[in-house]
């Protein structure tokens, strides 16, 4: 291969790149609107190494040194009203500091599958999380994901070493067209502490694939995996927040304090 030719190739990597990159002007337009709309808790900036993202801390009642990331669902924000709110100020009142983080998002028109490329992306912010966590004196660390967070989370759990102490899915399905965006195959590598929790009226792709996501669990050795089920919810938990809260702060309860 001649030396136009190597050029050539890395321009075209680095092009497509960028094109899949994260809408970082959908990400300011959603900042602008939300900073200055926050009733509980404070903004706050992290970096994942090449732009700035924002995060919504949240400090317990009181500070046990333990923490969740809470992780929001496709091209939405951190202080999304559906589930991302109710559990980033709910799990205060159970001693949780909170963190919500914006994650990569597309434009509104990008279909699912367009998504797969920002699962790479994914990695250094929930790292940058976990940092900013760990200055602000939190030990235990717990990931929490809904919808496609869920997914995206799930991936990184599989190819992450950092030390996180439980892993809370909500409404996650598992959709394989990408590897990354393949939720089973994610299970299959996954041993922390897991809580598969979902409405008895989610997503049919959540609904089919709950047998498929007990047995790649099993399939990991994964003795700390359970699955709920909240009756009389959708997807989004509509009129069931408080259930929600309530299930998922039961189960972090559980978990080996650090």
């Amino acid at each position: 291969m001649n030396k136009l030719n190597s050029i050539l190739i890395l321009f075209i990597v680095a092009f497509s790149a960028g094109i899949q990159a994260s809408d970082l002007a959908k990400e300011k337009r959603w900042a602008d609107q939300v900073v200055d709309a926050i009733l509980d808790g404070e903004a706050t900036w992290m970096n994942d190494g090449t732009s700035d993202f924002l995060g919504i801390y949240t400090e317990a009642e009181e500070n046990k040194g333990r923490a969740v990331i809470v992780m929001h669902g496709t091209g939405i924000h951190p202080d999304w009203q559906q589930v991302i709110q109710p559990l980033r100020v709910g799990l205060t009142e159970h001693n949780w500091n909170t963190l919500s983080i914006q994650m990569p998002i597309l434009p509104n028109e990008a279909e699912y599958p367009e998504y797969a490329p920002l699962y790479d992306e994914v990695a250094p912010r929930i790292d940058a999380a976990i940092e900013y966590l760990k200055k602000n004196g939190s030990k235990q660390i717990v990931l929490i994901g809904h919808s496609q967070g869920a997914s995206m989370t799930a991936y990184y759990l599989s190819t992450s070493k950092q030390d996180i102490q439980g892993f809370v899915a909500i409404g996650m399905a598992a959709f394989a067209d990408d590897p990354r965006m393949d939720v089973i195959r994610s299970l299959q590598k996954i041993n922390v502490p897991l809580l598969d929790i979902y409405g008895d009226d989610d997503l049919e792709i959540t609904m089919k694939s709950i047998g498929a996501r007990a047995e790649a669990a099993k399939k990991a050795g994964n003795k700390s995996y359970t699955q709920v089920e909240v009756a009389g919810s959708n997807h989004t938990f509509d009129d069931k927040e408080d259930d929600l809260v309530e299930a998922v702060a039961k189960w972090l309860e559980k978990l080996p304090s650090k």
